[in-house]
């Protein structure tokens, strides 16, 4: 297993007689715990715990814990091959579920594991429960070494693929720094069972609700139709552990459902994990510890439809259009929108470009490194009447890469850009240094621009041929975009 490093101090914990004397050792350090009083678990035992010094080497360590039994013979567990390094917990539905032996390149990353012992993966299996618990109800697979063995297991088993991708390209961008692994997700799920019961109530949802699984996600399990279930099984159980951040891919099942509600819902999900692992870490864990996702990819094969994953893309922004930004605090994402799979669909088999997209955003936003990590972000649109054009100015990268003139869409009609019949394309016709020119189609000439929109539709472009890409690193797009003027 892996433990969060220096300069955060790791917590350890367990069950055992109520009221009794834990200790740990590790090296030459010990430590002692009484175990409360009040029992914890089905079993009636109750939690012990132990807050550790700053450890700043990796290891790796062995790390022995005792405690008396009623008979005058101590217990007597042994925790082998420790490692302190960040731990990172990886949670969603199906594309976060989706695993490495599902993805292209499978065979190369399987056979390759071994090559990275210092990264420890765990996943844990699909439980719900009606109350946040302390025990998980199951594990799939324990804390194992990277290994073809504990990477390539069976289908939406272990190991999470955009996980395993993103830890291995951190690991080797830190210098091979131990990372831990920590799968814990559930396809077609909605964002209201991920959520504390807290959560929901701030954005006016209430906590029973019935829905059927999304029918997005064919790999799923029946699930029964109380909201937080899943924060109660399977975020709960880890949140007296410390940790270094989050990863998050989630969004498709509520592109049908409350999805007038996702920036709130997922802004308050953020919100209260963060809470909740602080608290209940003695405040060890950091209150704005870094919280990564994936703007959602694509669905259908049909270029046309808008349907509700475009204001999800809008809606995992908090309605600002990027990440980072002022709403919420060290959240970082990667876009994915023009990493369309036939015929795949929802479940793109190129996590490799998302997992790289997500560490490089990862390194600058987590671990504060100077990287370039997101495409061109726009900064200011102007419109003229009379030379009939739209001039958008971007930030955030030191040119950008035109690929093609499409999928810009204005709106001259007023209170009708609710309707998406009343957009018409807008094509680039020229780009100047950050700036680029859209020509207006003629059915706005001399009216006044309403709205401007970019890649607004469910599947927005074959693969990797967005319009506009950041021209030093060719695979970070800029992200979608709407402005109502």
């Amino acid at each position: 297993m892996v433990l969060q490093r220096a300069p955060h101090r790791a917590v350890i914990w367990g069950f055992g007689g109520a009221n009794k004397l834990t200790t740990l050792q590790i090296n030459t350090e010990i430590y002692t715990s009484i175990s409360r009083v009040e029992p914890a678990n089905d079993l009636g035992e109750s939690i012990w715990s132990v807050i550790l010094d700053p450890i700043a080497h990796e290891g790796p360590y062995n790390i022995q814990v005792t405690q008396p039994l009623a008979n005058d013979t101590l217990a007597i567990i042994t925790l082998h091959d420790v490692l302190f390094g960040d731990v990172w917990i990886c949670s969603g539905q199906s594309n976060m579920q989706m695993t490495v032996i599902d993805i292209f390149n499978a065979t190369e990353e399987i056979n390759n594991a071994g090559k990275y012992p210092k990264i420890r993966v765990f996943t844990a299996a699909l439980k719900a429960s009606d109350r946040p618990i302390e025990e998980l109800m199951d594990i799939v697979e324990n804390w194992s070494v990277a290994s073809p063995e504990s990477i390539g297991g069976p289908s939406y088993s272990y190991m999470s693929a955009l996980c395993w991708l993103y830890g291995r390209m951190i690991h080797e961008a830190l210098g091979g720094r131990p990372i831990g692994l920590i799968a814990t997700s559930w396809g077609g799920t909605i964002i209201e069972k991920w959520m504390p019961s807290e959560a929901l109530h701030d954005c006016g949802i209430s906590s029973s609700k019935a829905i059927s699984l999304s029918s997005y996600d064919k790999t799923s399990k029946t699930l029964s139709s109380d909201n937080s279930q899943l924060f109660n099984a399977m975020i709960y159980p880890f949140t007296r552990m410390i940790i270094y951040g989050t990863i998050w891919y989630q969004g498709e099942s509520n592109s049908d459902y409350n999805t007038d509600k996702y920036s709130c819902t997922f802004s308050k999900m953020i919100q209260y994990w963060r809470q909740t692992w602080n608290e209940r870490t003695n405040y060890l864990t950091d209150i704005y510890f870094p919280f990564g996702f994936v703007q959602l990819s694509t669905f259908s094969n049909e270029s046309t439809t808008v349907g509700g994953f475009p204001l999800i893309r809008w809606h995992q922004t908090f309605d600002v259009g990027y990440v980072p930004n002022d709403v919420v605090p060290k959240v970082f994402m990667a876009v994915a929108l023009d990493l369309r799979d036939d015929p795949f669909d929802i479940h793109p088999r190129t996590k490799l470009d998302v997992a790289y997209r997500l560490s490089r955003s990862g390194l600058a936003v987590a671990y504060n490194q100077s990287v370039e990590f997101q495409g061109p972000i726009v900064s200011s649109v102007s419109y003229s009447i009379d030379s009939k054009t739209v001039n958008i100015t971007y930030t955030a990268v030191e040119n950008i890469e035109l690929r093609n003139s499409n999928g810009f869409e204005i709106c001259c009609q007023g209170s009708k850009c609710k309707d998406d019949t009343i957009w018409v394309p807008a094509t680039i016709s020229s780009k100047n240094d950050l700036t680029i020119t859209l020509t207006i189609s003629s059915s706005c000439v001399g009216q006044q621009l309403f709205g401007l929109r970019y890649l607004w539709r469910e599947t927005p472009c074959p693969f990797k041929q967005a319009a506009i890409y950041s021209y030093t690193d060719p695979n970070l797009p800029s992200p979608p975009y709407i402005k109502v003027f």
